[in-house]
This record gives C-alpha cells, sequence and structure tokens, in this order.
C-alpha cells in the first residue's frame, strides 16, 4: 500500500532564507542513509516536506528504521498515493486507503487538508468536509470526531495527492553537517558515545580520538571502542577515529609526578593531543562525557583545571545528566550493553587510590614542570604513530 514517505522536519523551519541551506542538507543525508539500503529511492523537496518514491521491492521496515538515524528528520509519514487528483477521484482514493489501511472501522476520525498546489479549485476547508462526508457514507461504522479523534487523516494536494494517518517520530535535531566540526574524546565507557550523539544531534560532524594504553589495555579494549564509534556512526555518519597510543605518556607522568595527581595530569595531556588532532581535522571544539562530581576528574576544581590546556571550546553536554539520564540515552542509541563489555580503558588502568578533587592549577603545572625533560618528544611520538581507522554504520 505504501510506496512513498513524506517527511516533516521541526527546526528547520524557522530557520528564515538559510532554510534551504538545512533542507539540501537534510534531503543529502536522507539519501545517504537510503542509499546503504539500495538504489532507486526518489527525494524531493517540496514546500515545507521531504518526499520520498520508493523502488519497487523496497523493505518497509529497513527503510523506516534508516529514516529514524537522520537528524533532522522529526516524523515520518508512510503516504498512500492519489495520482488523479480530479476531487472525485481523490475522495475516491482517501476512501480506498482507509480501506485497506483499517479493517476494523469502528473508530471516530477526523479529516485535515493542506492544498500546497494553490490552483487546486477545491479549498482545504471544503476538501475537509466533502472528504469527510464521503467516508461517512462508504464506511457508516466510522463517526466524527473534530476535537478528540481516534484518528486522524491528513490530506495533502500537490501535483498528486497524499493521505496519510501514522506518523513515525524521528530523531529531531539538525541535520549532521549543519553545525561545524567536533573532535569526540571516545573511551569505552557510556557516557562519550551519549555525547558524541548528543552533540551530532545539533548538525555537528564527528571525528573521535581514543586513548590506547597496551599492554595495560587489551584489543579487545580497542576493538569495543571502534564497536561503539560504529553504533554513532550511523546517526553522525563515517567516523575518522585516531588511536594515540598513551602507554608511554601515562608511564612517565606515574613515574615523575605525584599519585594523587596522576588522573588530572593524565587528562590534561590527553586533552592537549586531543586538541592537537582536532586542529589537524579543521574541528572548532572538543567534546568529552564530563558530568559534574561522577568522578574525581570531574568536579568543578578539576574541570577548570583541565580546560586551562585548551583554547579550543570543550562541549560537555552531559555536565548536569544524572547517571540514570545518561544510561537512558545510551539504552535508546543502541550502546549500552556494548559499554558495559569489561574491557578497561587507560584511564582506569593508571587510577590513583586518593585521586585530588580539588586541584590548585598553580600546584599542577608545578608538578608538571617535572616532566619537561622526555614529555614533548613522548607526545610528538604519539601524534606520530597515531592509528587511524574510518568507522562506517
Amino acid at each position: 500500500m505504501y510506496k512513498a514517505f513524506l517527511i516533516k522536519y521541526a527546526e528547520i523551519g524557522i530557520k528564515g532564507k538559510n532554510r534551504f541551506i538545512f533542507e539540501n542538507i537534510l534531503k543529502r543525508n536522507i539519501e545517504t542513509a537510503l542509499l546503504k539500503l539500495r538504489e532507486g529511492y526518489t527525494i524531493s523537496k517540496e514546500q515545507g516536506r521531504v518526499f520520498i518514491e520508493c523502488p519497487d521491492g523496497f523493505d518497509y521496515d529497513d527503510t523506516v528504521e534508516a529514516l529514524q538515524h537522520v537528524f533532522g528528520v522529526s516524523g515520518i509519514c508512510p503516504v498512500y498515493v492519489i495520482d488523479d487528483i480530479d476531487f472525485e477521484s481523490l475522495k475516491k482514493g482517501v476512501g480506498d486507503y482507509v480501506e485497506q489501511a483499517y479493517p476494523d472501522k469502528n473508530f471516530t476520525f477526523k479529516v485535515e487538508a493542506r492544498r500546497a498546489n494553490k490552483q487546486y479549485p477545491v479549498q482545504s476547508p471544503e476538501i475537509c468536509a466533502k472528504t469527510g462526508a464521503h467516508l461517512l457514507d462508504r464506511f457508516p461504522e466510522m463517526k466524527v470526531d473534530v476535537h478528540n479523534p481516534d484518528v486522524e487523516f491528513m490530506v495533502e494536494v500537490r501535483n498528486r495527492g497524499y493521505v496519510y494517518s501514522q506518523v513515525i517520530p524521528g530523531p529531531n535535531g539538525m541535520p549532521v553537517g549543519t553545525g561545524g566540526k567536533a573532535m569526540l574524546l571516545l573511551s569505552g565507557g557510556i557516557d562519550s558515545p551519549v555525547a558524541g550523539w548528543m552533540i551530532a544531534k545539533r548538525g555537528v560532524t564527528i571525528d573521535a580520538v581514543y586513548f590506547h594504553a597496551p599492554p595495560y589495555t587489551s584489543e579487545r579494549a580497542k576493538q569495543k571502542v571502534v564497536d561503539l564509534a560504529k553504533i554513532i556512526s550511523k546517526y553522525t555518519g563515517p567516523i575518522r577515529l585516531h588511536i594515540v597510543n598513551f602507554t608511554d605518556i601515562q608511564l612517565y607522568i606515574y613515574e615523575t609526578c605525584p599519585h594523587e595527581e596522576l588522573t588530572i595530569i593524565m587528562r590534561r595531556y590527553m586533552m592537549r593531543i586531543a586538541e592537537e588532532i582536532a586542529n589537524s581535522r579543521g574541528c572548532q571544539a572538543l567534546i568529552t562525557g564530563e558530568s559534574i562530581g561522577q568522578v574525581a576528574s570531574q568536579t568543578v576544581e578539576s574541570l577548570l583545571t583541565t580546560n586551562a590546556v585548551c583554547k579550543l571550546p570543550v562541549f560537555r553536554p552531559l555536565i548536569a545528566f544524572d547517571k540514570n539520564d545518561i544510561v537512558d540515552i545510551s539504552q535508546k542509541i543502541g550502546a549500552f550493553e556494548t559499554s558495559i563489555l569489561p574491557y578497561e580503558d587507560c584511564c582506569t588502568i593508571f587510577v590513583a587510590k586518593h585521586p585530588v578533587t580539588k586541584p590548585v592549577l598553580s600546584v599542577i603545572e608545578r608538578s608538571e614542570k617535572k616532566l619537561a625533560e622526555k614529555i614533548d618528544d613522548l607526545v610528538k611520538q604519539a601524534l606520530d604513530t597515531v592509528e587511524i581507522v574510518n568507522v562506517k554504520p
């Protein structure tokens, strides 16, 4: 019955004269998502809508699932297409749709119409009234309720007629590619994939960096991060994952600096390296999964001390979230089961028993001066040996 979809968007509609830019990128992202399924989809945009004409033999469920991963889509409407928009044919087409879509017709309904084709001789109120009357004559068990109907039939008249009564929720947000580019510090935990997903939902293109510490972290731990990147790439598009060998830097910090300061100093060097890679990739910001007070390195004092090494802005979308809130989103986007696999990352391997929770920037900077002999060479070596994995869903 369904050979086409009408795609609704929300926030794009308030973009004024720049709206066409957002629409074009949304259309491109939809094309990319559907091309992964098969060729033959035709996507067009008309007056606040995106229409998808589906090829013969397309898979309905796969198509809906693909569209539910495209940021910017607020609603996915499977539409019944009426080729002949002569008004009698239009009314009959709406009735044919009801006949096929609703075997049990014991429900209340209303008809809404959108006359996008202003040359059409029948205006919207008349389309609603006369189409509703036609449905009552054809299906006497149905009843009209204009205030609280069980089913609302939407009729759009363009060069063809479209009728639908189902709106499948999309992920909302802004199309990826409209909001600049940022570098995600991706670990194997629950938080950072959610943070990347949330920033991508605002239209930001995502690259990622992961700090690996062999032999203290295993190849399974690295693969876990690659798998997490694959999961969020279903929403963000391809991700260029930079894997940094951080072992020598961590060991040097461990041997040289006070142990209660290990976490914060290591975090500062991660941010330095991530920013260096971000600059080389044209990123305008860093993204982390930090939340105030969750661990020692995420107190306000620790965040202040970490931020001091960065010139780029640091986006922390989870900063005020409870852990349960973060877990809910992780489950929603399909990352949770992978995130809880028992493979540790480098942050947990070298954690001190009693890490400082209220670091003083001047004290941390004084401790870092002890690293001067070798740290620049170790950072350069880490940057020169970055492993790059191009991750696709």
